[in-house]
């Protein structure tokens, strides 16, 4: 059994603008975590940020599907202590699924993959995905 995290965000800005936010590493980084991401399939890329607790502070990611300004989804992995202990290995696939609305987007995230050991990181990404990520993105969109 796993849990997903689905979370919509109507944009006042067209798809080919937030395509950019979500795979330009700098403007990614603006608001998520340093990266080196390229929206090919197959590039293998990482999520930077400060270690903690038993956290390397690095998110290992493949791209899986990259369809501008669409469709981008992505392995996301990362744990503590290299999955020693529970709850300790994230293996998730997080999908961004871009939609025009007027002059604006649909943006729907949908991040899947939780086992039931990843309840806590289910909860705080949840949390993360819909309230400071979500206003750092919005940010970083207007900017």
């Amino acid at each position: 059994m796993t849990q997903s995290i689905e979370v919509d965000h109507e944009l006042p800005h067209p798809p080919e603008k937030v395509w950019r936010a979500l795979t330009e590493p700098t403007l990614l980084a603006s608001w998520l975590m340093e990266n080196d991401i390229q929206p090919i399939v197959g590039h293998r890329f990482q999520f930077r940020a400060k270690p903690m607790g038993g956290w390397d502070g690095i998110v290992h990611c493949e791209v899986l599907d990259a369809d501008a300004p669409r469709l981008l989804r992505y392995r996301w992995q990362g744990g503590k202590d290299e999955g020693k202990g529970p709850g300790s290995h994230l293996d998730t696939i997080v999908t961004w699924t871009l939609t025009p609305k007027g002059t604006g987007t649909h943006l729907h995230l949908h991040h899947a993959g939780f086992l039931d050991k990843d309840t806590f990181a289910h909860e705080n990404m949840d949390k993360g995905w819909r309230g400071p990520l979500a206003e750092r993105l919005a940010a970083a969109l207007s900017a």
